[in-house]
């Protein structure tokens, strides 16, 4: 399975932030449209991720408030990314090895989709969902065996 498959069912909407915005607006549209992350997008490029994980680290290494902070203080300033090719098994690895929860999709420089660590696990267990079926399919319609003369 690839990335691909993946965003073929997710859909592609994109949520961006720009690194000069003010964190406050994109925790707001974090908040309102229920997303954990957003892409930082900069003349068409990716410069960064925004996830509550960095959010929560700014707001404490400001006192408890974002303040006057900019998105490009707490936005992660080197994203793991993958492309639509990548598989599955590889971007698990990944995302464990650098405990991201998203990952940038991309092909070439262009956005692709995000992916989250809940796309992946829902995806691997669809997978075995639909293997375990077809074996329990065939279990059942196992041919009987002749008896031996």
């Amino acid at each position: 399975m690839k990335v691909s498959d993946i965003l073929r069912v997710k859909g592609n909407t994109l949520y961006t932030a720009s690194p000069d915005e003010p964190l406050a607006g994109a925790v707001a549209l974090m908040a309102e449209r229920d997303i954990g992350s957003l892409v930082v997008m900069e003349h068409g490029d990716l410069v960064g991720m925004l996830t509550f994980r960095e959010v929560i680290q700014a707001v404490v290494k400001n006192g408890g408030s974002v303040g006057t902070m900019l998105v490009r203080t707490a936005m992660d300033d080197a994203p793991l990314t993958c492309t639509l090719e990548t598989d599955m098994d590889e971007v698990r690895r990944m995302m464990l090895d650098r405990h991201a929860r998203y990952m940038p999709v991309m092909d070439r420089r262009m956005l692709m989709g995000v992916i989250s660590f809940y796309d992946v696990a829902k995806a691997v267990v669809d997978s075995q969902n639909f293997e375990n079926k077809m074996l329990k399919a065939y279990i059942r319609d196992w041919p009987e065996e002749e008896p031996r003369a």
